[in-house]
């Protein structure tokens, strides 16, 4: 039985309430333990940090559309490279790294658990064999289900128990964690050529809107009662105004109660994207203090940044239409997919210039959001890789804890920074704060109760950084490279290099069937006709989930 004792670190642990406390960190069989023997490894971490490990409410790293950026991006991996070590293997990329520098750089920020943000559900066999080939951290996937046709057509006519079924067989088939909804509608309306402007405009060919998309989801996500929410894409993704259609969204969920273990209904993805004001892109503005106001006064409705970092990026989501308009804007190369009935995707690089007015503006509104909005209510993303990769989370983190930093950036961007309400925010976050947004709050939101604490029974997954309470000096740096982590357990990074391997584990749930299964089953015997592939040749076997590990909620009534 392998034991750590961790001693004399400075604790931050939100959801026990630890705030920079000096203690020890027990550890037995992988676990967080309230004791050890006294043959434990001992490491004493006095000066320095101690959190749980990070976990990423929202990032794209597997699937179809990460493979097909990297085929159109072959410049991309000469861009950050890591030599293969005796521990490690080769890794390569920079906005889509391979697999290997994923795991490894997440390991070396503290990061431990992530969850994939968006995989087609036609796709999803090739994306656990990608997660199970991710070394060191815990995956999990939320499964495209917003545009899919058998839903849009049973949530058209009001079948909402042959909805439910639907979706219960569906998460179990493709064994994701949770419900995805990517534009609403507005992926069907692009393989026709066009898109939905509004929440009640009708979707081509079906007799549904976007809202009640959202509200159907939402209502079926609940009475399976589901570890995390329906996770959110509005929209009117990327363009001027888009902010109104954002918080009439949001309004679909006012007043209705959430499930008992989790206080949200919806978790919407990527919100500096979906908080602008403006007509065009001439007065195109940021609106993140109305937005966070409102995030702010509604305890059912969480959120994740989405925050821009200035340099490349490659943009890419289910929201075909978007990437056909950036890449009209930009002219840069440009990848569209229609995954059969289902969803489909589209792929643009990009280049957040400080000097541009329009990327100036985004990076402004998603430091607005996370300076003005509650750290229980808004989470550390750039939406990886679509507003920068994440191994830039560190350099957002010194963002929002060093205000003159913060300041001599401003003075160096595009002058409409100046002109923004952000440097009239003196809020700098503190240690504590950063490890809610990082990890104590991503993992409420997520329903992942043994991640993101440091309590007795948690997953022994702890970061530790060389760094101390109040001195700015040194933040990103420390932050780019732990001093140590564990993961399970076992230490995988010190002093920065990484220094085991293990395999992470996937996470995903299962639902048990209800009495209308046989129904539905004839149903989709029935819709796989639309399909490429034998019905029988769809669903993901557990084979493919190496490590898994499912939950398997009770249904409501």
């Amino acid at each position: 039985m392998t034991e750590l004792l961790l001693a004399n670190g400075r604790v931050y642990d939100p959801k026990n309430g630890i705030n920079g406390e000096i203690m020890d960190l027990p550890i037995r069989a992988g676990k967080i333990a309230d004791r050890v023997s006294p043959r434990a490894r001992k490491i004493d971490l006095r000066g320095r940090v101690v959190m749980p490990g990070g976990v990423d409410v929202h990032s794209h790293i597997t699937g179809s559309k990460i493979n097909a950026a990297r085929i159109m991006r072959p410049e991309d991996v000469r861009r950050k490279i890591m030599p293969r070590t005796r521990l490690t293997r080769s890794a390569t990329g920079l906005t889509v790294p391979n697999l290997y520098m994923i795991g490894y750089t997440y390991a070396r920020m503290g990061y431990t658990t992530v969850m994939e943000g968006a995989v087609p559900a036609l796709k999803a066999r090739h994306t656990h064999e990608e997660m199970s080939a991710i070394p060191i951290i815990d995956k999990a996937a939320m499964i495209l289900l917003g545009n899919n046709w058998l839903m849009m057509r049973y949530l058209a006519d009001g079948e909402m128990e042959l909805a439910r079924e639907y979706a219960s067989w569906f998460l179990e088939a493709t064994k994701g964690y949770g419900i995805k909804i990517v534009n609403p509608g507005g992926t069907e309306a692009w393989g026709w050529g066009g898109n939905v402007e509004g929440i009640h405009d009708t979707v081509p060919h079906f007799d549904i809107t976007p809202a009640e998309i959202v509200e159907g989801l939402q209502t079926i996500n609940e009475e399976l009662n589901l570890p995390t929410s329906v996770h959110l894409h509005p929209n009117g993704l990327g363009v001027p105004g888009n902010f109104a259609t954002t918080l009439e969204t949001l309004d679909l969920v006012k007043g209705r109660t959430p499930s008992t273990h989790r206080d949200q209904l919806l978790h919407i993805v990527h919100l500096q994207f979906h908080s602008y004001g403006g007509s065009s892109w001439r007065d195109f503005s940021s609106q993140a203090d109305e937005v966070a106001k409102y995030l702010n006064s509604r305890d059912n409705i969480t959120a994740d940044a989405g925050a821009v970092v200035f340099g490349w990026s490659t943009t890419m989501t289910a929201d075909g239409p978007f990437e056909h308009s950036l890449q009209s804007l930009t002219h840069n190369k440009w990848t569209n997919a229609d995954v059969e009935a289902e969803t489909g995707a589209g792929i643009v690089p990009h280049f957040y210039s400080r000097k541009n007015a329009v990327s100036a503006v985004q990076w402004c509104t998603g430091l607005e959001l996370m300076l003005l909005a509650r750290p229980e209510k808004i989470y550390l993303s750039t939406d990886n890789p679509n507003a920068g990769p994440f191994y830039r989370y560190p350099h957002v983190l010194r963002l929002l804890m060093d205000r003159k930093y913060r300041e001599s950036l401003i003075e160096r961007a595009h002058k409409v920074a100046r002109r923004s309400i952000l440097p009239s925010i003196d809020r700098e976050y503190d240690l504590y704060e950063i490890s809610m947004i990082t990890r104590s709050q991503t993992a409420k939101a997520l329903g992942m109760d043994d991640k993101g604490h440091l309590g007795e029974g948690a997953d022994a997954d702890v970061s530790v950084y060389d760094m101390e309470p109040g001195v700015k000096k040194g933040i990103e740096r420390s932050l780019q490279n732990a001093f140590l982590v564990v993961k399970g357990g076992r230490i995988v990074v010190r002093d920065g290099d990484v220094t085991d391997t293990p395999s992470g584990r996937t996470l995903w749930t299962r639902c048990r069937p209800g009495k209308e299964r046989d129904s539905m089953i004839d149903d989709l015997r029935d819709h796989f006709k639309y399909y490429s592939i034998q019905r029988a040749n769809y669903a993901v076997a557990e084979e493919y989930v190496a490590g898994s590990t499912p939950n398997t909620p009770e249904v409501r009534d």
